[in-house]
């Protein structure tokens, strides 16, 4: 099945106690794109500035990656600024310049507008609401946000969700967008909002699967060495849509199999700063941590007691 994203390709000044990146390769459709493209040819939709480096776009082009819908206008790149400190699983922002986001008016190529799986990511929920308008016979859409949409445009945010099918969005923004402490509560307040399904994702603590005939979780995989969680989520989405579409169906097991590959895509990315460690990462590692993750899962039933 074909795949396309919406989102955002940013640089990235990134500070982090195992060190710092200035002006990195960053945003949320490319994060999922480059995880995406280990199962699956993946198109792009995004828009830069003529400040941003041809290098990256050359990087992107190299791996299966449509990146013809990437459009280059007058302007400077969206960036952002943020810092982890002891608690990797928070960012806090520093600074966000939208620059030429504020003016995005996303159009699809015709060949998008036939995706199967379309994938909303952390962009204004006005963008994705017009882009889903764009792509009316996907067998699925998913889409992610986060808590400066919720809080700021909590309103349009709700409006696009009647048009989703799963939503992705990690713990502390699920109960922030449906204004309830337990999670298994917040996940109904949100399926009622419109998706059938949410993906809860739970930084070191795992990811959790919500839908009507469905739950599931698995734990995350355990990394020794955490350098900078940036992208983490959105290489989950990218490695689990990417797997759907490779798979060609979206049903319940399918789903759980796609799950881990998301969180096996969101390990590997957060071993190094930026997109370095997705750079060099190869198929076959990718192959061998979904069967370690298998063997991290594994246990036998309770033995009967007399």
């Amino acid at each position: 099945m074909s795949l396309v994203v919406i989102g955002t390709v940013a640089l990235d000044s990134v500070k982090t106690p195992a060190g710092a990146r200035e002006e990195a390769l960053g945003g949320s459709a490319t994060y999922f794109a480059v995880a995406a493209s280990f199962f699956t040819p993946v198109r792009m939709l995004a828009v830069v500035g003529e400040d941003f480096p041809e290098q990256y776009l050359e990087d992107l082009s190299r791996r299966d990656i449509d990146t013809s819908g990437i459009l280059r206008v007058p302007g400077r790149t969206f960036r952002w600024k943020g810092e982890y400190r002891q608690d990797l699983n928070e960012a806090h922002t520093l600074e966000t310049q939208l620059n030429v986001l504020e003016g995005f008016d996303p159009v699809l190529p015709d060949v998008y507008r036939q995706a199967d799986l379309l994938f909303l990511a952390n962009i204004d929920p006005v963008l994705q609401a017009k882009v889903r308008r764009q792509v009316p016979g996907a067998k699925l859409t998913a889409a992610d946000t986060m808590n400066f949409w919720i809080d700021g445009k909590r309103d349009d945010l709700v409006r696009t969700l009647k048009d989703v099918d799963l939503l992705v969005i990690n713990d502390a923004e699920a109960r922030m967008l449906a204004r309830e402490s337990s999670l298994l509560r917040a996940a109904r307040v949100i399926r009622e909002m419109g998706p059938e399904s949410v993906i809860v994702k739970r930084g070191e603590y795992g990811v959790a699967l919500f839908a009507a005939n469905d739950t599931f979780a698995a734990p995350a995989f355990p990394v020794e060495s955490v350098l900078d969680p940036t992208g983490a989520g959105d290489s989950f989405a990218g490695g689990m849509m990417g797997y759907l579409a490779k798979a060609g169906d979206t049903d319940a097991a399918t789903m759980r199999q796609a799950m881990i590959c998301g969180s096996v895509m969101a390990s590997f990315n957060v071993e190094d700063f930026s997109m370095d460690r997705l750079w060099r990462l190869t198929r076959e590692e990718v192959e061998q941590r979904f069967r370690q993750f298998q063997d991290l899962t594994r246990f036998e039933p309770l033995s009967a007691r007399g």
